[in-house]
């Protein structure tokens, strides 16, 4: 199969090599170009590698400049036709478009155009056709959602499908990395004291949350950063409309796992959620839909880190249910959930 040529808007940023790593060897598309800001005009090869894992062997690509207003049209009469933004909000909603305007469909990771009207919001498992809209507008973006929605959304989605959640309290704490290598360099490994609060996050999050589920309910929510390099954690307690008990609720997932197990997107877990009896931020991090793995390597594991995981899952009455769920932040809350939405858009003959 030929692979679609791609270019990664973002050249330094942890989400941005996470793209680059995920599009190493990816069976879709192609790492065809870089465009970035300041290394721009410069090899990706002397870009300092960010990531844990070791560097694969990416291109020997010349960083274009993602504020020249030519370089779209030009990577388009090169034969480019998606573009994966890892861009900062502020800069995307100015720049994106202009991608976009020039035939590239854009998949962004950036927050800017989530909540606009005709701009795709999606999740694979949850409204896929969604992506429906990309044909209904003619300068195509299309947004993966917030990282702290994944956590919260995926075990609520089936669970409102089946009892009808009335309303929902959850607290997160997330990593460090969520708030860009700025942030995760200065705080991890030390005890210099930092600011716990997310300015802006809550709201964020809840406004996907809404969008996505069609749902007006009672939410309350409380973003905070905590000392982790990665990993986001959430702990739930929600209310349903119908009686329910744990053996219902697990039940339910069981459902939605065995209505998904079949998705064949290279990204796609076999399960999209996994269980445990208490979440381990370690042990939990790389889940796959299978398994647990420990030191996977994202650039040729495609599903690692793509599941989320539930645990401590009780019942405080017959309509009330408190659970925490797990899930790494950059894979399948940026870099990895970004790369399936554009998988999924692939399998739905979109692009």
């Amino acid at each position: 199969m030929d692979r679609y040529k791609t270019v990664v808007l973002g050249a330094s940023g942890l989400v941005a090599q996470r793209l680059q790593q995920r599009l190493y060897r990816h069976p879709m598309f192609e790492l065809t170009s870089v465009a970035g800001s300041s290394w721009s005009g410069m090899s990706l090869e002397d870009v300092p590698w960010k990531l844990d894992e070791k560097r694969p062997d990416l291109p020997d690509l010349l960083i274009e400049d993602v504020h020249d207003e030519n370089i779209p049209a030009t990577l388009y009469e090169q034969g480019i036709r998606i573009a994966f933004s890892a861009l900062p909000s502020q800069h995307a909603v100015n720049i994106e478009p202009r991608w976009a305007k020039a035939g590239i469909t854009v998949f962004s990771n950036a927050s800017s155009f989530r909540l606009t009207e005709g701009v795709p919001l999606v999740i694979p498992e949850i409204n896929p056709l969604a992506l429906n809209g990309i044909a209904e507008v003619g300068h195509p973006i299309v947004c993966a959602t917030n990282c702290t929605l994944l956590p919260l959304i995926m075990p609520l989605a089936p669970l409102h499908n089946m009892f009808g959640l009335t309303k929902v309290s959850v607290r997160s704490e997330q990593a460090l990395s969520g708030g860009g290598y700025g942030l995760l360099d200065k705080y991890f490994g030390n005890n210099e004291p930092f600011d716990m609060t997310i300015p802006g996050e809550a709201e964020k999050t809840e406004a996907e949350f809404r969008r996505i589920l069609e749902w007006n309910g009672e939410m309350d929510i409380a973003c905070n950063r905590v000392r982790r390099k990665d990993g986001h954690h959430v702990f739930v307690t929600a209310e349903f409309e119908h009686v329910l008990s744990v053996e219902k609720v697990e039940d339910c997932f069981q459902q939605w796992n065995a209505k998904h197990m079949h998705n064949t997107q290279p990204s796609a877990p076999y399960h999209p959620l996994m269980f445990a009896p208490k979440i381990d931020d370690e042990t939990h991090l790389f889940a796959n839909g299978e398994s647990f793995e420990q030191t996977p390597d994202p650039a040729s594991n495609l599903k690692a880190g793509m599941s989320i995981v539930v645990a401590s899952i009780e019942c405080l009455n017959s309509r009330t249910v408190r659970f925490e769920s797990y899930s790494h932040n950059t894979l399948r809350g940026a870099a990895g959930g970004v790369v399936y939405l554009a998988e999924l858009a692939h399998t739905m003959k979109k692009l």
